[in-house]
């Protein structure tokens, strides 16, 4: 009997941000749409649906040469907490069919299909597929394209194949003669050193790889020149699983709404960013052995530095000082106004949560402080609570101030966590599952939450007006 491999479906938001723009107001259908525009409409194109990609708008495109190449484009400004919104939406639904969601993205994930058509009564895996972006796209109003195959190169390929807003699996048959014709610079992790070193030996597409000898490859690439040969030769089988990785690196990045030539005032918002950057030490129970500061100029230069505590630090008073004198040495000398500050923390370590023969550390201490002012917030507002930098600030450079949503390009392990924390529960129009009598339900080990539907903040349909769906 042959062996059973997982089948792994890899579902994609056809140009998501483009797409949520269009959900949340729909006179934008049928209209080239592209999202960006920066502070005052100096920016770039961050995301285009695919009638104004067919004019030649791409991703990183400045506004002013999207304009010229499509003069009837609509630019929207971004709406980022209603990406995330209609993001969690989109995962909540996934999440019925399938006992392993994966999320690599806001827009995008990968789910363990290997029983789900046959647990939700469908005869064949395009059956279901179609009926879950039938659902989202009605539901949620964003289309999305998917593919099937017996890993997650090949899945992913799949879609890329089949977008936009449509379906392909590659059968377990025709693997190696679907990806003969790839070139190697579709997979992802193959940037273009690693794809100069396969062209050197002969490699243009994945036939190609197929063909050489596992060892050279293996010598060569390692455990990825293993990968790679499967892959091409159809015999790479995956098992999904949650990495959940720890951090490596916290950070923001930040433009000022105008070039800043008060470099006082924008050192108060570098500490202002660098306080909500700290926050989130608290939140995940991290401290931090390293930091650095970047500075950007209005010309697009750039300086930076960056230090090595003696110790992993987690509090304001000494990280502060630090990042004062960092910043001053920085801009010393400097005459251009400041256009961007960045502040980031890497090499952590976990706070020491432990009590000890005199009663708890005083890092633990420090931790539950934080999470009583967050209570705090929580009940009267944001900002309720105010650390004296911030007060410095509203008063001296309210100008740079804001808390305006950041450009939600998450890590993997934070849609991870978002995804965990959704309700287990099934929507209400989600398919009823069909079990056989010797089936087993698709349930996870942890045991479910909630009573209903995901709690969202707005009602979706209720209204098509922007201005009431962005308050």
């Amino acid at each position: 009997m042959a062996p059973r491999y997982q089948r792994i479906l890899h579902v994609d938001g056809d140009a998501f941000f483009a797409s949520c723009e269009i959900a949340l107001d729909p006179a934008l259908r049928n209209r080239p749409v592209y999202v960006g525009g920066g502070r005052r409409g100096d920016g770039i194109v961050i995301a285009a649906n695919y009638i104004a990609k067919r004019y030649g708008l791409i991703t990183g495109m400045a506004c002013f040469e999207a304009r010229r190449k499509c003069p009837e484009g609509v630019l929207v400004r971004p709406h980022y907490n209603e990406y995330r919104r209609l993001s969690l939406e989109m995962f909540s639904r996934l999440k019925n069919y399938t006992p392993m969601l994966v999320p690599t993205s806001i827009d995008e994930g990968f789910l363990d299909f290997t029983d789900s058509p046959r647990v939700f009564g469908c005869c064949t895996a395009a059956e279901l597929a179609e009926r879950i972006r039938r659902q989202i796209v009605t539901e949620v109003g964003v289309p999305i394209s998917a593919g099937l195959g017996s890993s997650r190169w090949l899945a992913k390929l799949a879609t890329e194949h089949c977008k936009p807003n449509g379906f392909l699996e590659v059968p377990a048959d025709g693997e190696r003669a679907f990806l003969a014709p790839v070139p190697v610079k579709k997979l992802s992790g193959i940037a273009e050193r690693r794809a100069r070193a396969l062209r050197s030996l002969g490699v243009r597409a994945l036939g190609d790889v197929a063909r050489l000898p596992l060892e050279m490859l293996r010598r060569r690439f390692g455990v990825f020149g293993l990968e790679l040969w499967l892959l091409a030769r159809g015999e790479l089988h995956e098992t999904l699983s949650l990495a959940n990785n720890a951090r490596t690196c916290i950070s923001s990045a930040t433009t000022l709404p105008w070039d800043e030539p008060d470099c006082e005032a924008a050192l108060l918002f570098l500490l202002d960013q660098t306080e909500r950057v700290i926050t989130t030490f608290f939140r995940e129970n991290l401290k931090a052995r390293e930091m650095g500061v970047f500075v950007r100029f209005c010309n697009f230069e750039g300086v930076g530095r960056s230090v090595r505590f003696p110790s992993a630090q987690f509090e304001p008073r000494v990280i502060d000082p630090v990042v004062e004198q960092m910043f001053r040495e920085l801009v010393a000398g400097q005459h251009q106004p400041i256009r961007q500050v960045c502040i980031h923390f890497c090499n952590f370590e976990p706070l020491d949560l432990q009590p000890d023969l005199f009663g708890e550390h005083p890092e633990f201490k420090r931790r539950e402080m934080h999470h009583a002012l967050e209570e705090i917030e929580t009940r009267y507002g944001p900002r309720s609570i105010k650390s004296g930098t911030r007060l410095l600030a509203e008063s001296q450079a309210a100008h740079l101030l804001g808390d305006k949503a950041k450009c939600p390009f998450v890590p993997q392990r934070e849609m991870e966590i978002k995804v965990g924390q959704l309700p287990e529960t099934l929507c209400e129009n989600a398919l009823d599952p069909v079990y056989e009598e010797d089936w087993l339900p698709l349930e996870s080990d942890e045991s479910r939450t909630g009573s209903g539907p995901l709690p969202l903040p707005r009602t979706w349909g209720r209204s098509t007006s922007r201005a009431t769906k962005l308050g």
